[in-house]
């Protein structure tokens, strides 16, 4: 596992809403829940299976853990570790943005995110 990254699932609008603001509080499940959640690279793929089906306008933010103070790698209730935030993410942690697009079957399609 990679802990130099970490990938953030978000839409476009929450996106825009964030550089609008000139952070990232985190998506309505994320403000819920009381932290951001993140997937590790190899987990992106079944986060979006999971929670993100059919959602068509999907960011995949890959976010530079260096700088993230309160960042705390917690087990989830499958057994995995998962990275979570419990703080607003900086913008200028987010090393790059790619789209992720869908396919009329309602799957997605991963970018080369290495």
């Amino acid at each position: 596992m990679n802990f130099k990254f970490i990938y953030k699932i978000c839409s476009k609008n929450e996106l825009l809403e964030a550089k609008n603001k000139g952070q990232f509080t985190g998506s309505k499940k994320d403000l819920e829940d009381g932290f951001i959640h993140f997937s590790a690279e190899e987990q992106v793929e079944g986060t979006l299976k999971k929670y993100y089906l059919n959602q068509k306008n999907l960011i995949l933010l890959k976010v530079d853990t260096l700088k993230l103070d309160h960042l705390i790698w917690e087990q989830a209730s499958d057994g995995n570790m998962f990275p979570h935030l419990y703080s607003s993410l900086d913008l200028s942690n987010i090393v790059k943005e790619f789209e992720i697009s869908l396919e009329d079957n309602g799957v997605h399609i991963l970018p080369n995110i290495i």
